[in-house]
């Protein structure tokens, strides 16, 4: 059996896990990696793409309209047994005319294309506006990708989670609309089950951490961050991010999740899989 691959993406669970211990308290033989290879580079690779192409990783974490449709396509079997739920928003730049969600109409918003934030600004600004005068530009490249070009006023607003989230924050940038969202993990390869409830215990330990000491942990967000902006972050002002939550991510969820990507025509037809849930889902417990 091969060792379980684990590699950080954008949250501090796997990071303090490593760091206490908890994956080596659960007997895990594990090989720990410390960046997925799209964070090194901004580029245009969104998370349905990185799935696409296979992640080098036995349990990774996307949005969970993303890993819904994923799953379906036979790329892996969604974790039933969890979810976690991450803050997000749309950012505009503090001299920005942009003060509403309705002053978005027509408004290229940056997302990451089939991506937490492509799905999470459509939920959130259809409250608003309605659907065709929400713009989203896939243009401008992952998470660090869309905040560079944010912070560099190259774009005028772009969806924001994560370490990102709180740089903005930090650099005064004004957040127009909360775009929170759900996220879930993905099983790939043919990894034992016992090393996948192994992984998710050292999760959990992390998460009761993070929960009770969150400063202790905000540290490791620089270890994904690019380079040029180490110098500016200040992670000691920033929050805990994304939690995981253990409970069961339900048949009911995923089946009004996959309508919901349907209706919206998010994916071209006949290409999202078959949207079963006995099929696309795994449960461990």
């Amino acid at each position: 059996m091969a060792r379980f691959v684990i590699t950080p993406h954008f949250r501090l669970h796997e990071w303090v896990a490593e760091e206490k211990g908890y994956f080596r308290d659960e007997g895990l033989d594990y090989e720990f990696r410390e960046v997925f290879k799209t964070h090194a580079t901004p580029d245009r690779v969104g998370a349905m793409t990185s799935f696409e192409q296979g992640r080098d990783t036995n349990v990774s974490c996307a949005c969970h309209w993303t890993v819904n449709v994923a799953a379906s396509q036979g790329r892996g079997k969604m974790y039933a047994d969890a979810y976690s739920i991450s803050p997000g928003g749309v950012f505009v730049p503090p001299e920005s005319p942009i003060r509403t969600p309705q002053d978005l109409r027509n408004v290229p918003i940056s997302v990451g294309h089939q991506s937490g934030s492509h799905y999470s600004t459509i939920q959130a600004l259809e409250q608003y506006l309605p659907r065709n005068e929400i713009k989203l530009s896939f243009a401008d490249g992952i998470l660090f990708g869309r905040m560079e070009k944010l912070i560099d006023r190259k774009v005028p607003a772009a969806a924001l989670f994560s370490g990102p989230y709180y740089f903005a924050e930090q650099l005064g940038f004004r957040k127009v609309i909360d775009t929170t969202f759900m996220m879930a993990s993905m099983i790939t390869g043919d990894p034992d089950p016992e090393d996948v409830r192994k992984y998710f215990r050292a999760l959990r330990r992390a998460q009761r951490d993070i929960d009770l000491r969150p400063e202790l942990y905000t540290h490791h967000y620089a270890k994904e961050f690019p380079q040029r902006f180490r110098s500016e972050i200040d992670t000691r002002r920033w929050g805990p991010g994304e939690r995981i939550v253990f409970e069961p991510y339900t048949r009911e969820v995923f089946e009004d999740s996959f309508k919901w990507i349907a209706e919206r025509e998010i994916f071209a037809p006949g290409t999202m899989g078959a949207g079963k849930y006995d099929e696309a889902c795994v449960s461990l417990s």
